[in-house]
């Protein structure tokens, strides 16, 4: 089962698509994080305001680390963004004056601001994201599409956006969440093979080809030779398993525990997905028997008696969630739990899987089925590439504007 198939049900699939192409040019994705608090201007914490182009934020701050001679762990940052985009975001350096980021000359880095606070920026550290996006070759008319646009954000204003986990969580080979079932089993020759093995034409490189099938027909040496070394984590198990004479636990053991976390949050995006889908088109509506999102402080609470809660639910004050399955994920009862459990007995988890999880840092809990996008806007332009449509709105932190764009183009997720 691929993560974002083709299958997972749009909010607005009875409007015409706009189709067109996102990201054709770095400058045609740009977001802006909106920060949950501003520097104090006073501290030990230096906090600059970055422009990126064309790398991730974690290459960015490994960059300015490097360029500063501080270790990276003493960088602080609200959110990872885009490679492929031009993004802008701040981060927290200690014990370093602004006037050593001012006078950095990076490549693909800008210094846009700097001040001082008292604590180090930490994941989550944001209230949201501002994105400009413009589309390229769409299939109607530039003002048409515009016109399309429009009533689409008017209705994902109003009902709210799906809130799905877009393609990103589940990586180039859509696989992400496969591994992240293995881990869950402790099911290391699964994972291994997963991992280092199953080559895909159409989406590896060819070193990275080669050296998958390297590995499936059992040539471990030649394959950590051919694999292309960037890929660090995948070169530490090739040899553990040279090693190790093909003990593929021992291989399954080098792989970066962090790594593997990321792999199971990946498994717990895919389940929410499909409950999410289960529950299209009607993300709006509160059933008994529902965990409801308090949006105002993430808070939660079961509804018990759902005429009284939907007007709050209809002032997007509320909403409806899904699971991130875990050990602590609260089960649904009524109405909401006919829809959401069989979901979730599917995946038949016990004690020792919920301790595996636990002991990677998912532990479980609730995510909101929908998310208010704001400041929408669609309008056409021009430039030398051509006619665009651009796209401009806000989405709180976790929400992916991929799934926001999929709404108005009706695209293929792998497009």
């Amino acid at each position: 089962m691929t993560a974002m198939s083709d299958t997972l049900a749009l909010l607005t699939a009875d409007v015409p698509g706009t189709g067109g192409k996102i990201k054709m040019h770095d400058t045609d994705f740009v977001v802006e994080e909106i920060p949950l608090y501003q520097a104090g201007g006073n501290g030990s914490h230096t906090y600059a305001f970055i422009e990126k182009r064309g790398i991730g934020t974690r290459e960015a701050i490994d960059r300015i680390a490097r360029a500063l001679d501080v270790p990276g762990r003493h960088v602080g940052s609200a959110g990872l963004k885009d490679v492929h985009a031009v993004t802008r975001q701040w981060i927290s350096i200690e014990h370093v004056g602004p006037e050593r980021l001012t006078k950095l000359d990076l490549p693909n880095v800008k210094i846009l601001e700097v001040t001082r606070h008292t604590n180090k920026l930490k994941p989550g550290h944001l209230a949201g994201n501002r994105f400009v996006v413009r589309l390229r070759r769409l299939t109607t008319r530039v003002d048409e599409a515009a016109r399309t646009a429009e009533q689409v954000l008017s209705i994902l204003a109003q009902k709210g956006l799906p809130n799905y986990f877009g393609p990103q969580r589940f990586g180039n080979r859509d696989n992400n969440h496969l591994l992240g079932r293995t881990v869950i089993r402790d099911d290391a020759q699964r994972f291994v093979d997963l991992f280092l093995g199953s080559p895909q034409e159409e989406i590896d490189s060819p070193a990275t080809l080669q050296a998958r099938t390297l590995y499936d027909e059992g040539h471990y040496q030649e394959a950590l030779s051919a694999w292309p070394g960037q890929q660090q984590e995948q070169c530490r198990a090739l040899r553990a398993l040279v090693k190790s004479q093909g003990d593929k636990r021992r291989a399954y053991y080098a792989v970066d525990k962090h790594l593997k976390g990321f792999f199971v949050s990946a498994y717990q995006a895919e389940v929410f997905n499909r409950v999410l889908a289960a529950r299209m088109p009607e993300i709006d509506t509160l059933l008994l028997g529902d965990m409801a999102y308090k949006h105002v402080n993430g808070a939660s609470f079961q509804v018990e008696d759902p005429a009284v809660e939907q007007p709050r639910c209809d002032r997007f004050e509320i909403s409806p969630t899904g699971p991130l399955f875990g050990q602590r994920t609260k089960r649904l009862t009524g109405p909401a739990g006919d829809i959401e459990n069989p979901i979730l007995e599917i995946e038949e988890l016990g004690e020792g899987q919920f301790r595996q999880m636990k002991r990677l840092g998912a532990r479980g809990g609730r995510r909101p089925l929908r998310v208010q996008p704001k400041n929408t806007h669609a309008a056409p332009g021009e430039d030398e590439s051509g006619p665009y449509l651009e796209l401009t709105f806000e989405l709180p932190p976790g929400s992916y504007a991929t799934t926001l764009v999929t709404e108005i183009t009706k695209n293929r997720p792998a497009d």
